[in-house]
Formats: C-alpha cells, structure tokens, sequence
C-alpha cells in the first residue's frame, strides 16, 4: 500500500498545478494518515510506542532508548533520522526527513510486528506534525529532550514552533493506552511547562541529577540513583540525552544496572560526534550541528584540542535569523574556520555563506566545494607541527544523504565517507 500510494502522489504531482493542490493539503494529510492506519490495521496498537522529540538530541537519543530496550530483552524496532532498524536489520534513512509520510511509518510497524518485535522507538520531528504524521502512533511513552529556536520560517513563529512539540505531547495524552510516561527537560521552560500534560507518569530530567561526572574525548560518565553509568559519547549533553533514556526505560521496568550495561556497549551513532579513524595523527570528527547550541556543545566536547572546523550548518530557506550566529560561535571557538556549502536549495549558496561571515570578527577561508574545504581542512592538520592536538569538525551534515540544490537537484553525500576518502588521498590507512 505504502508503495501504491507513493507512485499515485508522484503522478500527482505531475498533471496537478500547485496552486490547486494547496488549499487541499490539510484535509490530504488527515485523510491519508487515516486511510494508510486502517489499511495496515492500526499496528501501533500492539506495539509499545515510544516516541522521542526535541530541538536536538533526538536521533541520538533515540539510539539510547533501542540499545536500553534491547538489553532488557526487548525486541524493538527503530525509526530515526539516522536509520530504520528492526533488532539487528538496519539501513540508513535515505529520505532528507525524519518521519516519512504515505503510511510509511504504519508499513514499517507491520513489518516490526511480523518480525516479532515488541517494543518500537521513533523520532517524531514539529515538521511531521504539519502533514499529522504523528497521528495514530498510540504512544506509550514520549522524551521531550529540549526545545530551542529551530525551524522558525516553516512554522511562522517560535511559538508555533512550540505549540507543534505540544501537539506531539497531546498524541501521547490523546493514547488509549493507560500509564503514559512523558520525560521532559525540567531545565528548559518549554519542555518543563509540558510535565502538567494529563498523563499518567510525567518525569522531569535535570543536570543537577548527574553526579560525580567526567567527561572527555572518548566518552562521559556519571552517576544516576547511585548507579554508575558511562557511554562512548562526549559532551554533557549526552550525559542529559542518556539521563532521559534511563529514565524513561526505568519507568518501563528496566534495572539500572541494565541500562548502565547498554550504554557502556553503544555502538557507533553514526554523524554524531562520529571519530573518523584511518590512522591518522590528529582528531576528524563528523557531526549533525545544526542549531546554535549545538555547534556550541561540538567545540565544548574538545577543549584542549586547537580546532580546525569546517562550517556549513545553514541550509537555504529556512532558519535564516542563525546564520550570522553560527559564524560567530565559530569564530569564537575555532583556530581556523572554513566555511562551505551544505543544503542551500533554491537559495544562493554563496549568499548563505556570506551570511555566517558577517558574524565573525576574522575573515573566514571560504571554499564553496564542500568536499574540497574538507579537504584544505584535513590537509592543514595533516602539516600541523603537533597532529596529535589538532581536532578537524566538520559539522551540518552528519548523515544526510545528500546536498539539495536548486530546483529540486540533488547530489548523493556521505561528510563520513568523504573524510575517510581525502585522508586515504593524503596517505594514510588505518
């Protein structure tokens, strides 16, 4: 069904002027999320649905609570920003969205249950919630992670940008399944007024509850309820994402000491705060970045190390009010910035870089080919007289599978696979 339907909006969307279409959207959506729900028999309904949301943190997230569940003995599926997994069957998401519409999302649940899974994790963005795609997800559970200024043009305000993540909050109030647990970010007003939300077990989460925390390079670690806990991610903003994890799966019967043992075994999370390794002197990080705060919280994760970064974290169309702000975080914190491309759509790229400059103090290099500023940055560590102190972060991507130009055009992208390739051109293998 996902795939017929899929075809039939394609032709659509070839015979049909835009401006008739429009007007219709709204009613589209709802009919669609409804039709595509009774056509896969309301698969959510026999699963344990948690879902995670949040300006940042999410997809990361996201993989704390599969990698908890499936410790506890769980078996569980996964949709994410990063990829679709059921248990160990995953692929990366392909698709430039989060939550894919056309009842993919219910496909994907009856393919989980057919495997056998129990337990289903999902990532639910404010922008699903504009096509109700977060409709008839019968949520069990819910991680608001935080919420800060993002995606400001394509809701009209950051108040309907917060009114988006309580519509998200009221799909779990609005669940037919009893002892709804929401976890939210008590340290964030946002997501601390949505603890009142009618729900069985609201949960705040705060930094005061870390204790005795060391982070470095490799990992942080903390201690929650007494219980030690570490995880192969720096930054304390992961010890905040592994907090609301381990609360939320402790709300759902899972020991402590089985979530400790999850977290301490995390694999990969691929482009965020990826180490690229090829044998190489120096540090190359990839990372998702993407707001303000999170670039911040990607220089903070390194601060002995002299930062060679490459930026190209403002895509065209949107968010345009962070641009300059991103350059002078930048600027700030980097011995050397380049600054580049990343998904300028219809856009002028060269525009939006100009953009991130005129917050700077410095003139930035400005190199537009993304690969090549990825490139001069690798190479300029490479000749650095101590390698060994020299962190390469290239940030804006992470995983995204491709850069979106003009008119629709699209060029396949992998920042990970692109670092590993120019380091093997300067000669080193892992």
């Amino acid at each position: 069904m996902y795939g017929l339907i899929s075809w039939a909006v394609r032709l659509m969307k070839k015979v049909v002027p835009e401006a008739a279409v429009r007007p219709l959207r709204p009613l589209y959506h709802r009919a669609l999320a409804l039709l595509m729900t009774l056509s896969y028999r309301f698969p959510a309904r026999r699963l344990v649905v948690i879902g995670v949301t949040g300006t940042k943190g999410k997809s990361t997230t996201c993989e704390l609570v599969f990698s908890i569940l499936r410790q506890a003995g769980h078996k569980t599926a996964l949709v994410s920003t990063i990829r679709f997994a059921i248990e160990d069957e995953s692929r990366p998401n392909p698709y430039k969205m989060t939550l894919q519409g056309r009842g993919f999302v219910q496909a994907f649940m009856r393919k989980a249950l057919a495997a056998g899974c129990t337990h289903f994790v999902i990532e639910v963005t404010s922008e699903s919630v504009l096509q109700h795609r977060h409709w008839f997800l019968a949520l069990n559970g819910l991680i608001v992670t935080n919420i800060q200024r993002e995606h400001i043009e394509s809701h009209g305000s950051f108040e309907k940008y917060v009114a988006a993540k309580r519509a998200i909050v009221a799909t779990l109030e609005r669940s037919a399944k009893k002892h709804g647990v929401l976890v939210a970010n008590w340290d964030v007003p946002e997501s601390r007024a949505f603890l009142n939300a009618r729900v069985a077990r609201p949960i705040g989460f705060s930094e005061t509850e870390l204790a005795n925390v060391r982070n470095g390079e490799r990992g942080v670690s903390f201690e929650y309820g007494s219980a030690p806990f570490s995880l192969p991610l720096p930054g304390i903003f992961n010890a905040m994402n592994a907090l609301a994890a381990i609360k939320l799966c402790e709300a759902f019967g899972v020991p402590l000491a089985t979530a400790a043992k999850a977290l301490a075994h995390l694999p990969i999370v691929r482009g965020r705060l990826e180490r690229i390794e090829a044998g190489q002197d120096f540090l190359a990080i990839v990372d998702y970045a993407h707001t303000p705060d999170s670039l911040r919280a990607l220089y903070s994760a390194y601060p002995d190390r002299r930062k060679i970064c490459v930026l190209g974290n403002t895509g065209g169309g949107r968010d345009t009010w962070k641009r300059p702000e991103m350059g002078r975080i930048a600027d700030e914190a980097c011995d050397t910035v380049i600054l580049t491309n990343e998904d300028p759509y219809d856009e002028d790229p060269r525009a939006i870089v100009l953009a991130m400059a005129k917050g700077m103090a410095r003139k930035p290099e400005i190199i537009m080919d993304r690969r090549e500023a990825i490139r001069a940055a690798l190479r300029l560590a490479s000749l650095a007289q101590d390698k060994r102190d020299v962190a390469v972060l290239i940030s804006g991507k992470g995983t995204d599978p491709y850069i979106m130009g003009a008119k629709g055009a699209k060029e396949p992208w992998d920042d990970a696979s692109v670092v590993r390739e120019e380091l093997e051109k300067l000669g080193f293998r892992r």
